[in-house]
């Protein structure tokens, strides 16, 4: 049993680090997506959803099941979970090294700013769109630009406030896959 144990956990840091590289590479492809490459505010919105939900949760499925057939198909739900938030907790690591230390400190410094404006150009297309008119959009992108400056004035308690946070709903997203790739190995009784 020790063995397995071991195996879970050598496999979901190793699913955990490819997970964490995708969700880094995503996360980056889905800055440069809103950022530069689109005009329209229906993507603004779809984008970051299919790059930040959707696969990502394909890649988490697809790790849990290799996990589970890595081990020899069957692991309890204790199991199941230890391997996930092995894989969750890696990969949380992997991405904010990637992401939030190296390439918004070093690759791209001004990307909140960037992020900030196409967020609010998007919102003012999208307002024009719906026909309301130039006082009604002022006011909602004054609105956006305070928001945007109280998140900006972070301190080291919201970061790790942040962190514990995450480390919390990582657990919950863990116990919850968990409970969905569980397979309990078959028993056999000796019928007399």
């Amino acid at each position: 049993m020790n063995d397995i144990e071991r195996k879970i956990k050598i496999n979901g840091v190793k699913s955990g680090i490819l997970l964490g590289l995708i969700i880094t590479g995503l996360s980056i492809a889905s800055y440069y997506f809103i950022t530069s490459i689109i005009k329209s505010a229906v993507l603004f919105v779809a984008g970051p959803i299919i790059f930040s939900i959707f696969i990502p949760i394909f890649c988490v499925v697809f790790f849990c099941f290799n996990a589970r057939k890595s081990i020899g198909g069957y692991w309890t739900f204790k199991q199941a979970t230890t391997g996930i938030f092995t894989m969750f907790l890696i990969a949380y690591v992997v991405q904010f090294i990637g992401k939030s230390i190296i390439f918004d400190k070093f690759i791209e410094p001004n990307g909140i700013q960037k992020t900030q404006t196409a967020a609010i150009n998007a919102k003012a297309a999208i307002l024009k769109q719906r026909g309301n008119n130039q006082a009604a959009i002022d006011k909602d992108i004054a609105e956006m630009k305070k928001e945007f400056g109280q998140q900006q004035n972070t301190s080291i308690g919201s970061v790790i406030q942040g962190i514990v946070i995450s480390i919390l709903f990582m657990f919950l997203l863990a116990l919850i896959f968990g409970s969905l790739f569980k397979r309990e190995p078959p028993v056999y009784t000796n019928q007399v």
